[in-house]
């Protein structure tokens, strides 16, 4: 017990519980924050080994609203304004349009639902207006649905967010404040100017670092660390002049630097990535813990009722009118009026203000905390589990990409995407060169200028819409780096590289993905056989020309690269993976200058050549 009560050793608990509950959803595909919440409550409630109050006294609400600020910006450096030229109507719509119509109707949902005051009503409706971009991401990486319906709820779920905290910040100095000016018009022009300097002060930061990294004035190795403390700085100095307000400052400091150029290196996005994933298991995990036997007695059924109508009425038909005059598909929109998963930042925001509430000795407010962990957990099963039936019911869902990505723009990839593009295989040739985009550019495919990593992660590039990615940089660290990484979240049997081992022993090792090739050719090798002449080529295998005739054909250092099933699926060739050539399939080679087509005709005529020879000698 003595080694359990140590707080040094329930930190290390908090990040193995959070970080392994989201292995565990990564392993089996089930929402994170949910697993997140069991394991939260197991040891809290349950087993008593964490207890946030206890543990971490008058530290606990300045952690959680540090954690919070952090993954807001770093949900803000993924809102890029070129997003919004298909979607940027829809998303000033669900904003300012729907999300006060859904905070007047959660209102009221609350009160006639759930039967708390207005008072209360009014806060948690506010709140409840916050989509959780931690929930969302994951979820619209599963499904392949129109680019526009992803802005709109990438959008609105991370914009949304300061804005439900204002509202609520508002409510609660209305409710607490007691001076002579205790009215409407006084506290909304409050709010309204410490926002705007919050905003200001966000855009300020940004614009800062934006223009100090590039120029060399911070070294590489403190970029990071700077930019975090930065984002610290700027959340509490905001935070100082009203509550919550660090928010707005730390989601518009990270929209400002998404749009403009950094130039900094791929450490410093896997940094924040990282940290907001470390900070969102922690924090989930303190949350969950802070539930207690009698909080959880305090959910009474008429709860039930405010969730139904959370649901199927305030959501529903907030975006269904604030769209109504919107281009979107009424499809789209009916997706988008379903989806609307509640996270961490919701109970983070809700449980603050619970606090705050009781302490004041409001009526009421004990019940925000089982209320709120309600919705997250009702809304994560209802919309997290149902999202791919409404696709496919909407008829908005695209299936499964049969695309290919081709990350590294070389002469030999370009000739490969050519083949690929001969067979309707949608082909994207992703390059950081300009330059070295211009022959894929000139062939007439699709091409991709910018860093796969941080574009993958960012959304730039979806990778749903591809069933392979084939790796073939000239630098076989970073070609490992990018299956490394992407692997996890496309499946490593559905991404091949190449090798650049000169030796031909180049092996497949675990977390580095495929090699390309039977042989691992290497990468300097291809490129001199395709100066030489060496071209891609595809044959059909039938009844008359088997699989064994075609290895027949082959030549020495030739070899099947991909087969294209009837099914449209396109199997790669590896140094481990050896896809079984069948009748029907369609190989695709890398082969010297003559074809086996033509090798097989040439044969025809020397065999034809030599009966007759024969003929005529006899």
């Amino acid at each position: 017990m003595i080694i359990v009560d140590s707080l040094m050793v329930k930190i290390a608990l908090i990040g193995l519980l959070g970080i392994g509950a989201q292995w565990v959803a990564w392993r089996t595909g089930r929402p994170a924050i949910a697993l997140m919440l069991i394991v939260g409550i197991i040891a809290g409630p349950i087993l008593g080994i964490i207890d946030p109050e206890r543990d971490f006294g008058a530290l606990q609400e300045p952690i959680i609203k540090l954690a919070v600020a952090v993954i807001l910006f770093e949900g803000g450096l993924s809102l890029n304004f070129r997003e919004l030229r298909q979607a940027g109507g829809a998303v000033f719509m669900m904003i300012f349009i729907a999300g006060p119509i859904a905070w007047a109707l959660g209102t009221g949902a609350a009160h006639y639902g759930a039967g708390l005051s207005w008072e209360i009503s009014a806060l948690l409706g506010g709140i409840m207006i916050v989509t959780g971009p931690t929930v969302i991401g994951p979820m619209l990486r599963t499904l392949r649905v129109p680019s526009r319906v992803r802005n709109v709820l990438k959008w609105e779920g991370i914009v949304n967010d300061p804005i439900g905290a204002l509202l609520a910040v508002g409510i609660y100095a209305y409710i607490t404040y007691e001076g002579p000016n205790a009215n409407i018009a006084s506290i909304s022009m409050d709010v309204l100017a410490a926002s705007f300097l919050a905003g200001l002060i966000g855009a300020a930061l940004g614009y800062a670092i934006t223009w100090l990294f590039p120029r060399g004035h911070v070294p590489e190795y403190l970029k990071a660390p700077f930019l975090l403390i930065t984002v610290i700085g700027g959340f509490v100095i905001a935070d100082l002049i009203m509550h919550e307000t660090g928010l707005i400052t730390v989601t518009v400091m990270g929209v400002v630097m998404a749009n403009r150029p950094i130039y900094s290196s791929q450490a410093l996005h896997r940094f924040k990535e990282d940290l907001a994933v470390l900070l969102i298991s922690g924090v989930f995990i303190i949350l969950s813990a802070t539930l207690d036997w009698e909080t959880v007695q305090q959910f009474q059924p008429q709860f039930i009722v405010f969730l139904i109508l959370l649901l199927f009425v305030v959501r529903p038909l907030s975006v269904l009118i604030g769209l109504l005059f919107s281009s979107l598909p009424w499809r789209e929109r009916l997706f988008i009026a379903w989806i609307a998963p509640r996270g961490i930042v919701a109970v983070a925001i809700t449980g603050l203000f619970a606090i705050r509430l009781v302490d004041y000795g409001l009526p009421g407010a004990e019940a925000l905390v089982p209320l709120s962990f309600a919705v997250v957990i009702a809304t994560i099963f209802a919309h997290g589990f149902s999202a791919g039936w409404v696709a496919d019911k909407l008829g908005i869902n695209e299936g499964k990409g049969e695309g290919v990505l081709i990350v590294g723009a070389t002469r030999w990839s370009v000739a490969l995407g050519k083949i690929l593009k001969s067979l309707d295989i949608d082909v994207l040739i992703a390059d950081t060169s300009q330059f070295a985009l211009r022959r894929a550019r000139h062939e007439d495919l699709k091409v991709h200028q910018g860093d796969i990593l941080d574009e993958a992660h960012n959304d730039h590039v979806e990778l749903g819409e591809f069933q392979h990615m084939i790796v073939a940089t000239d630098n076989d660290s970073q070609n490992q780096l990018i299956t490394a990484d992407l692997g996890p979240e496309m499946g490593f049997d559905q991404i091949t590289r190449l090798s650049n081992d000169s030796r031909g022993k180049a092996k497949s090792k675990v977390g580095h993905g495929r090699i390309l090739f039977e042989s691992g050719a290497d990468f300097n090798s291809l490129l001199d056989r395709e100066r030489d002449g060496w071209r891609f080529s595809k044959t059909k295998i039938t009844e008359v020309f088997s699989a064994e005739e075609y290895r027949k054909n082959l030549e020495t250092d030739e070899e099947p690269l991909a087969l294209l099933k009837e099914d449209r699926r396109l199997l790669f060739f590896a140094t481990e993976t050896r896809p079984v050539i069948e009748e029907g399939d369609v190989v695709i080679s890398f082969v010297a200058p003559d074809t086996p087509e033509e090798r097989k005709a040439d044969r025809a005529a020397k065999e034809a050549e030599k009966n007759g020879d024969a003929k005529s000698d006899s």
